[in-house]
């Protein structure tokens, strides 16, 4: 089974959220999913928070990127901004 970390959306029309999930790479982009790995809101929280917010749990993000997990690239770009990305890159390259 071929895992991905992608983007699942949620909230409301045209108010998009989005969860970090790690899900087979063969279900649809709103479906079946192993893990919930962070959120990421490119609209911010609210008109008084207008900066996009990402939270990734590095540790779930490591762990599936160690077991051979492949991010889709805007999730590589998210895992960059928290860091989880530069603790895995050192540890591949040895």
């Amino acid at each position: 089974m071929a895992v991905k970390l992608r983007l699942m959306r949620m909230g409301k029309k045209k108010q998009p959220t989005y969860r970090v999930v790690a899900a087979d790479s063969r279900s649809p982009r709103d479906g079946r999913f192993i893990e919930i790995v962070g959120t990421y809101a490119p609209r911010g929280r609210s008109l008084a928070e207008p900066d996009a917010i990402v939270e990734i749990d590095n540790v779930k993000a490591l762990k599936w990127l160690r077991q051979g997990a492949t991010p889709t690239e805007r999730v590589e770009k998210l895992l960059r901004k928290s860091g989880a990305w530069d603790e895995y890159r050192p540890a591949e390259a040895k």
